[in-house]
């Protein structure tokens, strides 16, 4: 389902430590908006009835049913997009926008 990185896995940890939530597993959303672009959302938090559960590299994360189709096969990693500027990224094979890595 979701994967996250190794990179992306220490940085949710050390956001947990630094926000006291370190028994809180880790929320990913997606939503579609009108223009078929996808709008992601992450954070700690509880569990909810329907509510599915995997553990990633250590993290355990949960999805919500209605973002669970949308985030299939998704990973989710921490990269420095430039100097000194470090990002979560979505790399989700059904976004529309998304375009994988070439093997160069």
């Amino acid at each position: 389902m979701i994967k996250v990185t190794n990179e992306a896995a220490k940085q949710i940890q050390l956001s947990a430590q630094q926000g006291k939530t370190e028994n809180l597993p880790l929320r990913i959303a997606a939503t579609k908006n009108e223009d078929g672009s996808f709008h992601y959302g992450i954070g700690f938090d509880e569990n909810k009835e329907g509510d599915i559960a995997v553990t990633s590299e250590g993290i355990k994360i949960i999805v919500s049913a209605l973002s669970a189709d949308l985030l299939k096969d998704t990973t989710l990693d921490f990269v420095e997009l430039e100097p000194g500027k470090n990002q979560f990224i979505f790399m989700n094979p059904n976004d529309p926008s998304y375009s994988p890595p070439s093997d160069d």
